[in-house]
């Protein structure tokens, strides 16, 4: 499985909320937006080299906004990728629009596909319906999973080593590992950060890749991989 949070090009001069102070939007320089047409062309190239090595009944999840989502969905159909599902990620504790010019931002949206038309993809059905999810007040016990979940933004616990300004809550990584992915299974992540797919992964079995630009995500990684790492051997030793 391929989960993929690609730049969504919001670096623009703006400015929303973070802890009650207005902030500026800009994230970095791989954020900042170009021409559309270069945007296209970086997601194409990004998600064709997916699908190359992705295995033929592997599934890829990509998050986004509508300033780059729709151009995601629209390269997975045309490169022969089988949209399963969109999935509304709603965060119920998302900051207020400080323009007070639009509906404030409260979601992002999840595309998940399959390589093929023809496909046999995992699907853990019993997990989704039956789980334990306390952080989501939208799923009904012993209930169909649907495809609007409510998950709150990374709490400040899982940035303890460092803060990377787009970073995903691990209950939401814990979730789609655990939906579309069994044990011992591969998991790529080519936009990495710090590394909340591979902390999700190793806390579940899975074995995991992960690829970033910036030196300094990638050692908030380490940091974050070799906490884990210790908790486990503490767990172990207690439960030996």
């Amino acid at each position: 499985m391929i989960f993929a949070d690609p730049p969504y090009r919001l670096s623009n001069g703006g400015f929303t909320c973070s802890g009650g102070e207005r902030v500026s939007v800009d994230k970095g320089e791989w954020d900042t937006p170009e021409s559309f047409q270069q945007d296209l062309e970086f997601h194409k190239k990004w998600i064709s080299l997916s699908r190359r090595v992705l295995k033929e009944d592997g599934t890829i999840w990509i998050s986004g906004t509508y300033h780059s989502i729709y151009k995601c969905g629209y390269l997975l159909q045309k490169l022969n990728y089988k949209i399963l599902n969109d999935i509304c990620w709603y965060k119920p504790d998302a900051p207020p629009n400080l323009s007070t010019r639009y509906f404030t931002a409260s979601h992002e949206t999840l595309i998940w596909a399959a390589k093929n038309e023809e496909t046999n993809h995992t699907f853990n059905y019993e997990k989704m319906k039956n789980g334990y999810f306390p952080e989501d007040n939208l799923k009904k016990p012993y209930k169909q999973m649907r495809s609007v979940w409510s998950i709150p933004t990374t709490p400040q616990k899982e940035k303890r080593f460092g803060n990377h300004p787009t970073q995903k809550p691990l209950a939401l990584l814990n979730r789609i590992v655990l939906s579309s992915t069994n044990e011992t299974d591969i998991i790529l992540d080519p936009f990495t950060g710090s590394s909340t797919t591979g902390m999700a992964a190793y806390q579940n079995n899975r074995k995991f890749i992960g690829i970033d630009s910036d030196k300094e995500f990638l050692d908030i990684s380490i940091k974050r991989f070799k906490n884990q790492k210790e908790k486990k051997k503490q767990k172990n030793l207690t439960d030996f």
